[in-house]
């Protein structure tokens, strides 16, 4: 039952309060070389990254305290300056993920807002790192995170010096294109469509009478198109209300619908479909002649004749015809990479247009030098390499068409949870007693915070509330991951997206919007599939000097077969009768820079966090960034808080014996009918166990109590039915003189054994049943302790329970080290012991009062309800409560980086073996070159196998171990 690290790791127990304080070495004052620092740290947005930066710097050596700001953005540090210095406590917290500098104390305070831009055109990570310095250099600008994948950025600004034109701005003079997406957070926005709009006075009078609404925060008016967009505080007004004031304006002569929808982010990534894909039609186009003319028709007889026709010179018709079909491919199709490039070299950088530019310009430029001296000259021969840079652009373009199909689907995650909502919903009118008068089908949009909405079987849940009246199964499996449906009946939540599957459900409405929980767990996928796994940063590293060594590469391998021939170092031989050592020194030059791939490097990270993910959001488990996924798949100790996270949470009857000659309903309708009247947590069980057992509990009226008298600490005493009632414990029965038979003590001693509450029931001074009251341990607690231990992973118990349950709950759970009695400060201290022994640590809390400690572990976990997902201390929130779960977030975690691992073997292996490859090193003894063309078509290709080799982790399973857990929840047994 010990804490074995504690022993062979000394004594490194921190001051036992939060945030904790680091022992200093022995002879130290406390105030000793103890320094103080503060930090502005840009880019947290939540309690999380607030976890992430203090759980970065209290890792350092000598760091007494420190306290993380998230609101105001600061984070203060005191330290032992001999031990770790400032410099050195701000690389942590740069490492991870944030950006830090140190401040004057009295340094301003800044507000700080995000907003989200879709980016179209980036091709690698060199785009990105472009875009996310160009944001970061602007003043203003506290955090800006770039994604690949998603095309997307997210960027904290301080809206008082900053606007969001002026970062679309910066983003479009780095040569990309920028489409606001959203700003804020928890505001929603509306578009709406006005007819009957006849001048400008119209527009103003429309936009000063919502101006007046309370939580409207911004109005743009799109006059030519007779649009207006309103972004607002949805718990405050919303859609309907605005439609009602517009139409009110001018006399009624308005009307206001919801703007056709354009498709949003789906719209968007069809349209960059059709881009590439037309774009490589007319580059096909173009190219099938080139090279048909270069290596099919010369072999045909007749046709030869014709194409080496001469014109002028040494030019022939041949040669002339693929000049004039390349030219267009290379400058106007191909005209993409030139802007990319320029872009990228304009801002000290490159890409992978820098490489696909010159190498295709090295083959054209080269081709056009040909037919410059097959013009001038009557005895020139030379070969030309159109058909190198039309076919190089064409393959391209075909891998960047596909890339971008396979790319669509690694966000599929987010468009199935953005298509749940429906699109329509049936909005109920009542009278003032209650009555429903009136139903009309109404856009889903519309929907307003306290509606009453009516759900028929089949169809979808439009919003987020709990049922007023009614009963039925919902099928949550697309939210939560649970397969059973759920009953469902009044006072029970609903979620927004959810499936309704019998009966008729009255819902009122208490979430809609940027709040409700469909668009918490976007909002919470989006910011996972944004954020950048520690691991990611090789690849950012290798990305900054990869193109430029690749040019160099390129270069070095011309020049070393140029000059290789023009010293004779190799046989005549090996030089193809089609070209000379020149233009074979060139093609092994070209292949070289076209076949290294940036882009599969780039790639190897973020699509396989995309992918992961948006499965664990399917399977119930929300993960929160590459970072939790990492850390996650490193787990090796899992502390488990007790009441409702190893327990149900809550009080319920488990077990009862009745010792008069009554029914069993009799019995629970006198206990229930004292119990109704008390606010004890027991007093609810009892009285919730008593409606299972009744029938009809839902309308039936408990027997009227009269002296009712609540007992502190003991129980209650009422008169029910000319009886007298007492429900309580031993005390209350010996205050009252009323004799306990051996039986009943019997089962009161076996209760306490079992760490639950013995109630006495009495009838007239006479004992007539004993209930035994308990916090039961979770059916699926001890099958997931087991296979926690079979994956060795230690499980431990902290909680703040007395050490009897504690004990009793640990035993059944089958958990050997327990501690009890521990306030939420102990629990954060002893995780930070096993952390210094060595542990990679989880913590399994509520995510409440246990938010210190999810943030000190390395790894958060959070015990969610359905709707209850925005748990910011976490770094994975497991929707359903199910402790099978965590099983299920720790596997997901070693399948996703264990194919990152791949992802980055693939792409590092391929760039080392392509490279030497199309440099020629298989050349001198098997002749084998790898034409330009080919090289490009490969290049393509290794970025594909990187997409997809992520997308194979869509068909992750459960483990199959799981399968075998008794969850049979009905293990609660009457007598």
């Amino acid at each position: 039952m010990g804490w074995e690290c504690m022993n062979s790791c000394g004594n490194l127990s921190p001051e036992p309060h939060y945030p904790s304080i680091t022992m200093l070495p022995k002879g130290t004052s406390s105030s000793q070389d103890t320094k103080k620092v503060i930090f502005s740290v840009t880019g947290m947005t939540c309690a999380a990254c607030a976890g992430s930066v203090e759980k970065a710097i209290k890792r350092l050596p000598g760091i007494r305290q420190a306290v993380v700001d998230v609101l105001n953005d600061k984070a203060q540090v005191l330290y032992y300056s001999p031990l770790v210095d400032e410099e050195r406590i701000r690389e942590a917290i740069e490492d991870a993920g944030f950006e830090a500098k140190a401040i004057e104390e009295e340094s301003n305070e800044t507000s700080s807002q995000i907003c989200r831009i879709h980016i179209s055109g980036m091709t690698c990570t060199s785009c990105s790192s472009t875009i996310e310095s160009a944001l970061q250099t602007l003043h203003g600008v506290q955090k800006a995170r770039v994604a690949l994948t998603t095309e997307e950025a997210e960027v904290l600004y301080d809206p008082n010096i900053v606007t969001c034109n002026h970062l679309m701005e910066a983003i479009q003079d780095t040569g990309f294109e920028a489409l606001l997406i959203s700003t804020g957070e928890h505001i929603s926005k509306i578009e709406l469509q006005i007819h009957g709009i006849k001048n400008e006075q119209s527009l103003n009078a429309i936009e000063h009478s919502l101006h007046a609404l309370p939580g409207v925060e911004t109005i743009d008016i799109y006059s030519h198109i007779n649009k207006i967009t309103i972004t607002y505080k949805p718990y405050m007004t919303g859609p309907r209300t605005f439609i009602e004031v517009i139409e009110s304006t001018g006399s009624g002569c308005f009307k206001a619908v919801i703007f056709p929808n354009d498709g949003g982010r789906e719209a968007r990534r069809q349209e960059e479909i059709n881009r590439y894909l037309k774009l490589f039609m007319w580059s096909l186009a173009f190219t099938i002649p080139v090279f048909l003319t270069s290596m099919v028709l010369m072999y045909i007889p007749g046709v030869k004749q014709v194409l080496d026709i001469q014109v002028v010179n040494m030019l022939n018709i041949g040669l002339l015809l693929r000049w004039e079909f390349a030219t267009p491919v290379q400058f106007i199709i191909g005209r993409r990479f030139y802007i990319g490039a320029y872009k990228a070299l304009s801002k000290g950088s490159a890409n992978m247009d820098v490489l696909i530019a010159l190498g295709t310009n090295a083959a054209y430029f080269y081709s056009v030098y040909v037919v410059e001296r097959a013009a001038f000259s009557g005895h020139f021969k030379g070969n030309d390499f159109f058909e190198t840079s039309s076919m190089l652009i064409s393959f391209i373009l075909l891998g960047k068409y596909l890339e971008v199909l396979a790319k669509g689907k690694t966000s599929q995650a987010i468009a199935k949870l953005m298509d749940l909502t429906p699109e329509t919903a049936t909005l109920l009118t009542h009278d003032d007693e209650g009555n429903v008068v009136g139903e009309q089908q109404i856009d889903s949009r519309l929907i307003q915070k306290n509606d009453v909405i009516k759900v028929v079987p089949g169809a979808k849940v439009a919003s987020d509330g709990f049922v007023i009246w009614g009963q039925s199964h919902i099928n949550e499996s697309i939210i939560t991951g649970e397969a059973r449906p759920v009953a469902k009946r009044k006072g029970d939540m609903v979620i927004g997206g959810t499936l309704n599957e019998n009966g008729v459900l009255h819902v009122k409405v208490t979430r809609v919007g940027s709040e409700s929980a469909l668009s918490q767990i976007v909002r919470l996928v989006e910011s996972a599939q944004m954020a950048k796994a520690p691991v990611q940063k090789l690849a950012d590293h290798i990305s900054k000097y990869f193109v430029p060594m690749v040019i160099v590469l390129s270069f070095s391998t011309w020049l070393s077969w140029f000059l290789a021939g023009k010293l004779h170092a190799y046989p005549k031989s090996w030089i193809p009768s089609s070209m000379n050592s020149f233009e074979l020194a060139l093609q092994f030059g070209i292949s070289v820079m076209v076949i290294a791939c940036p882009c599969a490097l780039g790639l190897a990270t973020p699509t396989a966090v995309m992918v992961g993910t948006g499965v664990g959001a399917t399977q119930g488990v929300l993960i929160k960034g590459g970072q939790a996924l990492e850390s996650a798949h490193k787990v090796n100790c899992i502390v488990f808080d007790k009441t409702g996270t190893l327990t149900f949470g809550k009080p319920v009857v488990v077990t009862t014996k009745v010792f008069k000659s009554m029914s069993l309903k009799d019995f629970y309708e006198f206990a229930a009918a004292a119990e109704v009247n008390s606010e004890h947590p027991i007093a609810k069980a009892i009285v919730e166990h008593a409606k299972k057992i009744i029938e009809n509990e839902q309308n039936h009226p408990w027997p009227e109590a009269h002296d009712f008298v609540s007992v502190s600490g003991h129980g209650v005493k009422a008169i029910v039915g000319n009886k007298e009632i007492m429900v309580g414990n031993k005390k209350l029965m010996a205050d009252n003189n009323i004799a306990i038979s051996a039986d009943a003590e019997e089962i009161l001693a076996e209760a306490e054994g079992l760490a639950q509450t013995g109630i006495i029931v009495s009838l007239d001074g006479e004992v007539a049943g004993v209930l035994a009251v308990s916090d039961p341990l979770k059916p699926d607690a001890k099958q997931v302790i087991s296979i926690l231990s079979s994956m060795k992973i230690r499980s431990i118990m902290v909680t703040g329970d007395n050490w009897g349950t504690a004990n009793s709950i640990a035993r059944q759970a089958g958990i050997e080290t327990v501690m009890a009695e521990a306030q939420p400060e102990v629990k954060v201290s002893k995780i930070k012991e096993l952390q210094s022994c060595g542990y990679t640590v989880a913590m399994v809390g509520d995510g409440i009062n246990d938010s210190p400690a999810l943030v000190a572990a390395d790894v958060g976990m959070a015990i969610g309800a359905g709707t209850d997902i925005a748990i910011e201390a976490a770094d994975i929130v497991l929707m359903r409560s199910n402790l099978e779960d965590i099983i299920v977030a720790i596997d997901l975690a070693n399948k996703t980086f264990s194919r990152i691992r791949l992802n980055y073997i693939w792409a590092l292996g391929y760039n080392l073996l392509a490279i030497p490859i199309a440099a020629g090193i298989l050349y001198p003894s098997t002749r084998f070159r790898l034409p330009p063309w080919i090289a490009g078509g490969a290049m393509a290709a290794s970025s594909l196998s990187v997409v997809f080799s992520s997308l194979l982790l869509k068909n992750y399973k459960r483990p199959t171990k799981l399968n075998r857990l008794d969850m049979n929840f009905n293990g609660i047994k009457i007598q």
